[in-house]
């Protein structure tokens, strides 16, 4: 029986879901981000490519929704990335790294996942604006912070018209359309409850984890800590963390492949700027990401980690090594973290549910003596 359990996990962990207009959406997401990105490149500023990036990544919301319940999807998605990149920004400009990155974000992994849950955001939970926090944060800020988080609210609704523009093609309005919204009794208190100290517990914890390592990227810890998190179940939530990590690692050589010198590397055939061609890259990467991200979260993770990587590197150049060393280690390390509390807070609340079952059974036999 356990033999055919693992094997039928590890089924899952390699097999592509059903195709679900994917091209579709990749493209979407695809136009949202490369139109900012390019607009950078020709004013010569590819090191914003970091803002624009997370303010596109609002396209990546209600993909297969109709246009009205699209529109008000991502204007809620959106929040979540804008928060993210005005908290990140505001700790940048002001110096605040290390343990006051980790508190700042950890409190807001906790806010976000109760207003996640409250709105059915999908993707689920709060990941995008932790990790846009995180990154904003960890870079230094070379425009005034006013213009950073103008350029990602600039960006973001520039994903919300090409979310909405399908709409003047067919022009099909569902009267009486609705998003889902869950009722706000008592258990669904509990689950948000439950769901947001998850993440408080996880992203705290891998964050504590980086700043005592002395790491510079803290924030890959926290958000590769919150990624299980959003799995439906235990065996969804280990897929996820695993998925996470070996989709990273994978990615990580596209990344050495794109910035280690040698033969491989794009840049050394393109006639064009360095920052130019990796500011490119991010725009074919995060379309391959978006390509996968409902049918196989490990493969979208091989594409999204040089993303992530890229649009870094574009704001503040560092060691290539060190860059990649660092998020296969962070990677590691917030992803077991996130694993390991998935379980224990499952666990923690079957012995509740245990004892409160054993104590009403327990009841009727004091009335009775």
């Amino acid at each position: 029986m356990h033999v055919k359990t693992l094997l039928g996990h590890a089924r899952v962990l390699h097999s592509l879901g059903p195709p679900n207009n994917d091209r579709l959406s990749a493209v979407r997401v695809a136009i949202s981000v490369a139109a900012p990105v390019l607009l950078l490149i020709a004013i010569g500023r590819p090191d914003l490519t970091l803002y624009a990036v997370f303010g596109g990544l609002t396209a990546m919301y209600g993909r297969n929704e109709p246009h009205q319940l699209r529109l008000r999807h991502q204007f809620q998605a959106s929040l979540v990335l804008l928060s993210g990149v005005t908290v990140g920004a505001f700790l940048s400009v002001n110096h605040i790294h290390s343990w006051g990155l980790v508190l700042v974000e950890t409190l807001l992994a906790g806010v976000g996942s109760l207003y996640s849950d409250r709105v059915r955001l999908k993707p689920n939970g709060p990941f995008f604006g932790i990790l846009a926090l995180g990154a904003c944060a960890s870079v230094p800020t070379s425009v005034p912070f006013a213009t950073a988080v103008l350029i990602a609210v600039a960006s973001a609704a520039f994903s919300i018209i090409i979310g909405f523009a399908g709409w003047l093609r067919v022009r099909a309005w569902k009267s009486g359309a609705a998003r889902e919204s869950p009722h706000l009794n008592r258990e669904f208190h509990r689950t948000a409850g439950t769901h947001a100290l998850r993440y408080i517990l996880a992203v705290g914890a891998a964050g504590s984890c980086g700043v005592l390592a002395g790491s510079a990227y803290p924030h890959w810890a926290m958000a590769a800590a919150a990624v299980p998190l959003a799995g439906a179940d235990m065996p969804s939530a280990v897929h996820r963390g695993i998925h996470r990590i070996v989709g990273t690692m994978l990615g990580l050589v596209l990344v050495g492949v794109v910035l280690f010198p040698g033969p491989l590397s794009p840049a050394q055939y393109l006639p064009l700027p360095v920052p130019v061609v990796l500011a490119l890259l991010v725009i074919i990467f995060q379309f391959g990401t978006e390509l996968f991200m409902t049918r196989h979260y490990g493969w979208a993770m091989v594409f999204f980690t040089p993303v992530v990587l890229l649009i870094t590197y574009l704001a503040i150049p560092a060691d290539p090594v060190r860059l990649v060393t660092e998020r296969a280690v962070e990677t590691l390390v917030g992803a077991l973290i996130g694993i390991a509390v998935v379980v224990l807070v499952r666990q923690r609340r079957a012995r509740a549910r245990a004892t409160r079952a054993s104590g009403n059974k327990r009841a009727p036999d004091t009335k009775t003596l």
